[in-house]
C-alpha cells in the first residue's frame, strides 16, 4: 500500500508517519521508485502499537523507542523478552527515594519465600517494592505490610490473566506486541476494578449511603 492507504487505515497523518520513519520508529517502506515507496501489514500494526503506547500508555518517544528495540530483537528467547518488554513498559516507580529499609527488604524476601517466587537481591521490582514499604514506615503505616499476601495473591490472579492473552497471540511478534498493549491495558483496567471494588467494599463495611451520627 502506499503511505496515503497506510495513513487512512490507522489515522495517522502522513506528516507523522514519516517523522516516525526519520526517527527510526518505524520502518522505511520498500522503495518502488525514487519517491514512491510501498507499506504492508506489519508497518500498519508498528504504527498501532506506536499510537497506542502514546494514547493509552502515556509514554514519550524515546521510552517508545527503547521498546520497540527491545521488541525488535531477535537474539534473545521469547521468555527474556518479555520480561525485558514488560520491565521497560512498566518501570517501577516507588514511592519512596533512597536506600530500602533493612526491614522493607527482608518483608520483600519472605514474601518471595513464602509465595516461591524468584525474587534476587537487588532485583529492580523486588527493590521498587521495599522502597515503597520503606516510605509506608516512614508514613507511621508499618503495619501496611500485613497486606502484602493478599496483594501478591491477587497479582498472581492478574498475572495468569495476562499469559492467557498473550499466549494465544501466536506468532513471537504478536507476543511481545501483546506484552506491551497488555501491560498498558492491564495497568488501566486492574486500576479501575481495583477502584469499583473498594467502593463496593466500603459500601458493604460502612453502610452505603449512611451519614454517621446525622440520623
Amino acid at each position: 500500500m502506499r503511505i496515503g492507504e497506510l495513513s487512512r487505515r490507522t489515522g495517522v497523518p502522513v506528516p507523522t508517519i514519516k517523522f516516525y520513519v526519520r526517527e527510526g520508529l518505524l520502518p522505511a517502506g520498500e522503495l518502488t521508485s525514487p519517491n514512491q515507496a510501498t507499506y504492508g501489514d506489519g508497518h500498519e500494526r508498528r504504527l498501532r502499537l506506536i499510537r497506542s503506547m502514546l494514547g493509552v500508555g502515556g509514554l514519550s518517544l524515546a521510552r517508545i523507542a527503547e521498546i520497540l528495540a527491545v521488541v525488535d530483537d531477535t537474539s534473545q528467547p521469547v521468555f527474556e523478552l518479555m520480561g525485558e518488554v514488560a520491565g521497560t513498559v512498566a518501570a517501577p516507580r516507588p514511592a519512596g527515594s533512597g536506600e530500602p529499609s533493612a526491614r522493607a527488604r527482608a518483608e520483600v524476601a519472605a514474601l518471595g519465600e513464602r509465595r516461591g517466587w524468584h525474587v534476587p537481591a537487588g532485583h529492580p521490582d523486588g527493590e521498587a517494592l521495599a522502597r515503597t514499604l520503606t516510605e509506608a514506615e516512614r508514613l507511621g503505616h508499618e503495619g501496611f505490610a500485613v497486606t502484602l499476601d493478599a496483594y501478591a495473591q491477587a497479582a498472581e490472579r492478574v498475572a495468569e490473566a495476562d499469559l492467557s492473552y498473550v499466549r494465544g497471540l501466536g506468532a513471537r511478534d504478536d507476543v511481545l506486541e501483546g506484552v506491551v498493549i497488555g501491560m498498558m491495558l492491564g495497568d488501566a483496567v486492574f486500576g479501575s476494578l481495583r477502584r469499583i471494588a473498594q467502593a463496593e467494599e466500603a459500601g458493604r463495611v460502612y453502610g452505603r449511603g449512611r451519614r454517621g451520627d446525622e440520623e
